[in-house]
């Protein structure tokens, strides 16, 4: 995402602020520059900087603070608060109600996405348990039909349109109906493509409108059109009234910022972004988080949307076993196995502190663990539950799993070292005692640094040293101690024991990977050797 790099400039000028010894007006005003260039390359919109600019020149007035009061602090809060205002219009999103049906348009400019967005839009509900319904009222873009019968088949969504009927106001009410009976609780209306000059497709798009009575009207942005597409946004602003937004393609190469300060225009919240071609690359839209990870902050409350997703809670088995010290290669086929399920390893570390300098190549993350997993497949039932790697896996059996999955021999001591570092990390963890950590004030004082000291240590150094010292495993063990005890327990065996912290070596993918593997359960489902292989042990 090119956005980090704005990121990275704007965490550059507010590194000034710490390594300055002075703190005065000439340094508030450099930072204030810095980050005011760093909004115009990013394609921000020149009106909005100056707006910023002026507002943050006019809260940074030091003289005016009392005494001992954290100069560094204060900036940075001024600064992510400012930050905050181009992404968040200060409106609630339109929240669907369950039980009811709730009629959604999509509108936007041509090319934006906008047709693979309903899909995603879809499916992200229907992962979540709602009954969703897509609809074609697009008649102006020749394949706008095909393209989203074929989208709502792969993600198996209801699907309503008709290549006869060339009224699209007509199209859009028979599905809504069709839909209702069907009793879907999200009907998504997908509408043509337009520009603001295009006139009569804007009448097109206001009588669809009058005839389906949308619950909220979804405005698509391109964050690839850059400025052009604050104007494009008033456009449509003034012809409907927008209630969301979704941003598209951050994941280009494209600056972005004319996108996200554009929520200006039409004065409505971002609800996703889509940061690729696949129907999974689509997440919730916070102000808050989405800002901490583009400064490098990591966005926890996301990472823990995930742990959720997963549906993760303190009695899963696999989290158990680690409290115990128990960790075998049946456990290390369920953490991969929920890696992948989570998404792109590289993704995934964005949103833990300072873990995206650790520049994760999340394809080839992907591509080891399945190797890895290729390999346990071709264990026998003895192998993956043995207690002692080290005393069965003798050379002889090596060779055979080898043979086995086809894999070189240096790709099975490959994972038998990875699997030797995991292990002895998880019994590290043993010796602590984890449910005290539930508790926020028992990361604070001096038992809550000797606590942090101790799963430092059972940390690999290079984490430790990404995640800004000890201090600031502290500061991320309180953020997740904030949130409910059962992900918590969940995040605390992927901070530290299921650890696997030295996946880092072996997935090429920095000490991330280990962070992530053990913050899930054992997958429910399973390759089908897996399935045979427990069929086989019940029997036993």
């Amino acid at each position: 995402m090119v956005l980090a790099e704005l990121g990275d400039q704007i965490n550059q000028a507010l590194a000034s602020v710490n390594k300055s010894t002075v703190v005065d007006d000439e340094l508030v005003n450099q930072v204030i520059e810095d980050i005011s260039r760093a909004l115009l390359v990013a394609d921000v919109n020149v009106g909005l900087v100056k707006v910023i600019k002026d507002r943050m020149k006019e809260k940074l007035k030091l003289d005016e603070l009392a005494a001992g009061f954290n100069k560094q602090k204060f900036i940075k809060n001024v600064v992510f608060q400012e930050l905050k205002s181009l992404l968040d219009p200060g409106v609630s999103p339109f929240k669907p109600v369950r039980g009811k049906p709730n009629v959604i348009m999509f509108v936007g400019l041509q090319g934006s996405g906008k047709t693979t967005t309903c899909t995603k839009y879809a499916l992200w509900y229907q992962n979540k348990g709602w009954k969703v319904g897509l609809i074609c009222a697009d008649t102006f873009r020749a394949g706008a039909y095909d393209q989203l019968r074929q989208n709502a088949a792969k993600a198996k969504v209801p699907f309503y349109g008709s290549l006869t009927e060339t009224d699209p106001a007509l199209i859009a009410k028979e599905g809504v109906d069709k839909m209702k009976e069907e009793q879907c609780e999200i009907i998504i209306v997908d509408t043509s493509g337009r520009h603001k000059q295009e006139s009569a497709l804007f009448d097109e798009m206001d009588q669809i409108r009058t005839s389906v009575d949308p619950d909220d009207i979804i405005f698509i942005m391109d964050s690839s059109v850059g400025q052009a597409v604050h104007d494009q946004a008033k456009a449509f602003k003034d012809m409907v009234d927008i209630g969301s937004v979704i941003i598209t393609k951050l994941d280009g190469h494209a600056k972005g910022g004319g996108a996200l300060s554009a929520v200006a225009a039409t004065k409505a919240p971002i609800v996703f972004v889509g940061t690729g071609e696949g129907f999974d690359d689509f997440s919730a839209f916070e102000p808050n988080g989405f800002l901490q990870q583009l400064l490098g902050m990591g966005n926890i409350a996301g990472f823990l949307d995930k742990i959720k997703d997963a549906g993760i809670n303190r009695n899963d088995e696999l989290y158990q076993r680690f409290t115990e010290g128990e960790f075998t290669f049946r456990d290390l086929y369920g953490h991969l196995q929920n890696i992948m399920k989570m998404g792109p390893v590289g993704k995934l570390m964005d949103m833990l502190p300072g873990m995206r300098q650790a520049n994760v190549d999340g394809e080839h993350s992907t591509q080891k663990m399945k190797l890895f997993m290729v390999i346990m497949d071709s264990m026998t039932d003895k192998e993956l539950d043995h207690p002692c790697v080290k005393k069965i896996m003798t050379p002889e059996r090596q060779r055979r799993i080898g043979i086995g999955s086809g894999r070189s021999p240096m790709e099975i001591r490959e994972l038998m070292l990875a699997y030797v570092k995991f292990e002895g990390m998880v019994k590290n963890l043993q010796k602590m005692d984890l449910k005290k950590l539930e508790d926020p004030t028992a990361l604070t004082g001096k038992q809550g640094s000797m606590r942090m000291q101790q799963l430092a240590r059972a940390l690999d150094p290079t984490v430790i040293q990404q995640l800004g010292g000890v201090g600031g495993l502290q500061n991320m063990m309180q953020q997740f101690a904030n949130t409910d005890q059962g992900a918590l327990a969940a995040a605390l065996g992927g901070a530290g024991g299921g650890g696997l912290a030295q996946m880092a070596s072996q997935l090429g993918g920095g000490g991330a990977a280990s962070l992530l593997a053990s913050a899930e359960k054992p997958s429910t489902t399973t390759t089908s050797t897996a399935k045979k292989k427990n069929k086989k042990k019940k029997k036993k």
